[in-house]
C-alpha cells in the first residue's frame, strides 16, 4: 500500500509538472503569436477594402512593428510580462517540488 500511495503522489507531481509546463509554453507562445496575428487580421482587412495582399502585407508590418516598438519604449511593461512568465515558472517549480515533501513522509 506503501509503494501505492508513493506512485499516486509521483503521478499528481507529474500531472502538475506537465500542467505548468503547458501553461508557461502558451504564455510565451502568446506573446510571440499576438503580433503575427494582428499583421494576418490587418492584411485581412486592407484585402477586404480592396488592396492587394502584398500591398497590404507591405503596409500592415511596418504598422505592427511600429506598435512593437511603441509597448517595447512603454517603461515597465516588457519587464512585466517577462516577470509574470518567470513567476510562473518560479511557481511552477515550488508546487512540483512540494511533492517531494509529501512523498517522503508517505515512504515513512
Amino acid at each position: 500500500m506503501n509503494k501505492l500511495n508513493v506512485g499516486l503522489v509521483r503521478l499528481f507531481q507529474f500531472i502538475v509538472f506537465v500542467v505548468f509546463v503547458f501553461v508557461v509554453i502558451v504564455y510565451f507562445g502568446a506573446m510571440v503569436l499576438l503580433p503575427l496575428d494582428a499583421i494576418v487580421m490587418l492584411i485581412k482587412l486592407f484585402s477586404v477594402i480592396g488592396l492587394n495582399a502584398f500591398i497590404s502585407a507591405f503596409i500592415a508590418i511596418p504598422a505592427i512593428g511600429y506598435l512593437g516598438l511603441i509597448v517595447y519604449k512603454t517603461p515597465g511593461l516588457c519587464k512585466l510580462v517577462v516577470d509574470t512568465g518567470v513567476e510562473l515558472i518560479t511557481l511552477g517549480k515550488a508546487k512540483v517540488e512540494a511533492f517531494n515533501a509529501i512523498a517522503d513522509s508517505v515512504k515513512s
